[in-house]
């Protein structure tokens, strides 16, 4: 009975120096009280959404500019711009998404081209199905060479309410040229 006893005591005290070794304090597994240091501290919470894929309005995605008094006339077209492809980022917290749209762009000068600056009427909207949840136009400032160049997009403030589990799998944002008409 005595070496049964002496056994258990050894079998106990070896399991509490191991326990001791898998810690981060050399004596944390052979004190009887936990140090003040390991107090469970509380979980951060992990917000997770959806984030919108991007998709080219077709009808708008194309944009000219004609001189005064010469719309849809070849000879008075001033410029044509663009959209190509585009990318977004997505963050979020417990009610907001933020969506930072991204596009590549391409501005040709026609033969009334004049140099400078112009300002491109770029449509951004976020709609779930048939809904429009944001929309905005932006003027986007382009520098025009007399020849053309390539222009990005971003727009890095969208911001759409985030739902429990994220934006609906049916939200897009749409990106083309304002054209004024109503879409």
């Amino acid at each position: 009975m005595i070496g049964t006893t002496a056994r258990s005591l050894l079998s106990v005290s070896l399991l509490a120096v191991l326990a001791g070794c898998n810690s981060s304090s050399p004596t944390s597994g052979l004190t009887g009280a936990a140090p003040a240091a390991t107090a469970q501290a509380e979980p951060t919470p992990v917000v997770q959404a959806f984030c919108p894929p991007v998709v080219m309005r077709e009808e708008t995605a194309i944009h000219r500019a004609y001189a005064r008094g010469g719309q849809d006339n070849p000879e008075k077209l001033m410029y044509q711009a663009s959209l190509a492809d585009a990318t977004r980022a997505c963050t979020a917290n417990e009610t907001t998404i933020t969506i930072n749209v991204v596009a590549q762009g391409r501005i040709v000068a026609g033969p009334a081209v004049s140099a400078g600056q112009v300002n491109l009427p770029v449509l951004v909207e976020v709609v779930d199905g048939d809904n429009v949840i944001y929309s905005q136009t932006v003027s986007f400032p382009v520098e025009l060479p007399t020849t053309g160049t390539q222009f990005v997009f971003s727009k890095p403030d969208v911001q759409i309410p985030n739902a429990q589990g994220g934006a609906s799998r049916f939200t897009r944002v749409r990106l083309g040229f304002d054209t004024g008409s109503k879409r």
